[in-house]
């Protein structure tokens, strides 16, 4: 396998490491930002921006919006979307539940596939708000970054018919052992001993189980890879790249990159697809730039948006699933995705578009389509497009095992993605 696929699948699994919560993935990608220059914006302060510079902001330490300037007039906005969140379990309030073991009270978040989570190293991340001196209140980033739980099974000697399939209850089936005996208030001092202050001193919590086992490139030729997380963060971690490394762009479009939460349960919250975080960064931009609302209009009908999420490969094991004649496959280029019922967003001119664009820069592609027997999922295109009305086109890379803690793609299409967005962001 060439060396520059695996280092950028290397680099990626680094980005999953570092991005236990969407609030972590929001910190790691700030950090990337950073370290490119870019000029942190706050919501509640007033946008200045200047032709040929980098800006970012942040909504909730989740969500998380950059662009670039253009050194001459722009003339629309190039936006990769993707989303930084992930279906995991959510740790509830007063979660400890005790007799001989302590447990942890979760709850699910998005749809995923549990039985995987069983008999694997786990731990706890997310953030909390610490009360300090004065009544003031602060945001703290949570990370425990230790084997700290497991979801354990049944043994087969209890349920003969476990191979037969289990239907799993959350309430039941999926609490983590956390220690021995009854510990209350267990996870509150926990979290204020990692922060380094009395428990008394822990307002609210979100917290997340996580899975720790780190990435793998595996295969005869290293042509795959398994990580947690790799929807989304694949697509997210590619489309900073691509932002990063179209920094000397000649072109007249604003370059955008918008990184939402909230995508696995419907992006209907203050900073996922369908707030107006988007819709304000825009207008907050056009404001900055002294537009007139018939110049903003002209500005926004010459943009561009590339949805980015992952989407399905042929299973080996379940070549049915597919499509009959669109049979996507690990390493087979930047995936563009149709759905007649507008799931995902695409039509003609935007898929050519970008074929288009594509082809002039050499990077592969392929095309998906759901089974017509099948009902597929969705993803943040189009409901993005209800605040923001631009031409948007799906977009990903093919993967196994989507929603599971561990997942599998390939390792051509981490390199294969940031090239394609790369090439979008200069067309």
């Amino acid at each position: 396998m060439d060396s520059k696929y695996i280092e950028s699948t290397l680099s990626l699994m680094d980005f999953i490491q570092d991005s236990p919560s969407a609030f972590h993935a929001v910190a790691a990608a700030s950090g990337i930002l950073d370290e490119a220059g870019a000029t942190r914006l706050d919501e509640k302060e007033s946008f200045s921006v200047k032709a040929g510079h980098s800006y970012y902001v942040t909504r909730n330490g989740s969500s998380v919006i950059a662009f670039r300037m253009p050194q001459t007039e722009p003339t629309g906005y190039a936006i990769v979307a993707a989303h930084t969140d992930s279906p995991v379990f959510k740790i509830k309030d007063n979660p400890e539940i005790g007799t001989a073991y302590t447990t942890l009270n979760v709850e699910a978040y998005g749809g995923m596939l549990m039985a995987p989570w069983f008999d694997r190293p786990l731990s706890i991340a997310g953030r909390a708000y610490v009360r300090k001196a004065g009544g003031k209140m602060e945001e703290k980033l949570v990370n425990f970054d230790k084997d700290l739980c497991q979801i354990v099974n049944l043994c087969i000697h209890h349920n003969r018919e476990a191979n037969k399939g289990i239907e799993y209850k959350v309430q039941k089936d999926m609490l983590p052992i956390i220690g021995l005996g009854e510990k209350k208030n267990l996870l509150r001092e926990m979290v204020a001993e990692l922060l380094e202050t009395d428990a008394k001193n822990i307002l609210d919590t979100e917290l997340y189980l996580y899975n720790r086992m780190h990435g793998s490139i595996w295969g005869q030729d290293d042509e795959f890879f398994s990580a947690p997380k790799i929807d989304n963060l694949m697509c997210s971690f590619s489309a900073l790249s691509a932002f990063v490394d179209a920094e000397d762009s000649a072109s007249s479009k604003i370059q955008m990159v918008a990184l939402f939460d909230n995508e696995e349960v419907g992006s209907g919250t203050k900073q996922g697809a369908d707030s107006d975080f988007l819709r304000q960064v825009i207008h907050r931009i056009g404001c900055a730039m002294g537009w007139e609302f018939e110049k903003r209009c002209i500005v926004q009908a010459g943009s561009f948006m590339l949805s980015a999420d992952n989407g399905h490969a042929m299973h080996p094991n379940y070549p049915e699933k597919c499509d009959v004649t669109n049979k996507p496959v690990i390493n087979g280029g930047v995936l563009i995705k149709y759905a007649g019922n507008q799931k995902y967003t695409t039509d003609a001119f935007s898929a050519s578009y970008l074929k288009n664009i594509l082809m002039d820069a050499g990077v592969p592609f392929q095309v998906y389509f759901n089974n017509s027997n099948i009902v597929g999922g969705s993803t943040l295109g189009n409901i993005s497009t209800s605040q923001v009305s631009i031409p948007t086109v799906d977009i990903g890379a093919a993967q196994l095992a989507m929603h599971s803690p561990y997942e599998t793609a390939g390792t051509q299409d981490t390199f294969n993605l940031t090239e394609g967005m790369k090439a979008f962001f200069k067309a």
